[in-house]
């Protein structure tokens, strides 16, 4: 569980407060790279981004998506250091579609103490290789997209989710229709599927910590958390 066809999201989590101090820098900026430094920099981070393409780092910055983009070659650790890319909290390596560029820029990153290196597959072999050379954190960005379709078609009221291990999430949802008009304490949440809710709201709005005898309306979305086999249960 984890936005043609999107999943509308009143972004619980995303309306939490975010470390502002937090610095990223995002190498290749293709559609996805593209992508990251956007997400990022319209929620108030610093981001450089970097890319060996000249034109891909114009249309960055003529398009205001990071603070700062450059051309470099990541390939070459000099460049990286004298662009101050080991200085970075967390560096995304989105050249997932050149498998060798991608190997040696992860392996530079962490050779030189980057915390967390995100790197971006374009295969399960690819993955594999990324983990070897110390990646700390490996996406692919196709396979996770295809599980959230399958995700929108088979549950439609499931709006946005976080794991917190292989067991356990923390899911906002659409109120579902058998709730309407009912109390969280006449739902026996608890009881009857195992789960805890954490707020409840409407747009940017969130009860956080709602009382039971707080009364579910149709618009509202519920932010619970609980075992996965157990919110699966859940009447989406």
């Amino acid at each position: 569980m984890s936005n043609s066809v999107e999943r509308q999201s009143f972004s619980f989590f995303r309306n939490l407060r975010p470390n502002k101090a937090r610095q990223f820098a995002v190498i290749g900026l293709g559609r996805f790279g593209r992508a990251v430094c956007e997400t990022l920099h319209q929620s108030g981070y610093e981001v450089l981004g970097t890319d060996i393409d000249e034109k891909r780092v114009d249309d960055i910055l003529i398009a205001g998506l990071a603070a700062h983009a450059i051309v470099i070659d990541s390939t070459n650790p000099l460049s990286l250091k004298e662009a101050g890319v080991f200085e970075f909290d967390t560096v995304i390596v989105s050249i997932g579609n050149y498998l060798q560029e991608s190997i040696i820029t992860t392996l530079n990153l962490k050779e030189a103490g980057v915390t967390n290196v995100i790197a971006k597959a374009s295969s399960e072999v690819h993955a594999k290789l990324l983990q070897k050379v110390g990646a700390d954190r490996v996406v692919l960005p196709e396979y996770e997209a295809g599980c959230n379709l399958a995700q929108t078609l088979v549950r439609p009221g499931l709006l946005e989710s976080l794991d917190l291990d292989p067991e356990h999430s923390i899911v906002e949802i659409k109120v579902p229709e058998s709730f309407y008009g009912k109390t969280i304490l006449e739902l026996q949440l608890r009881s009857d599927y195992g789960i805890n809710v954490l707020a409840i709201g409407q747009s940017k709005n969130f009860d956080i910590n709602p009382k039971p005898e707080r009364r579910l309306q149709q618009d509202d979305v519920l932010v619970v958390i609980g075992n996965k086999r157990d919110l699966d249960r859940l009447p989406l």
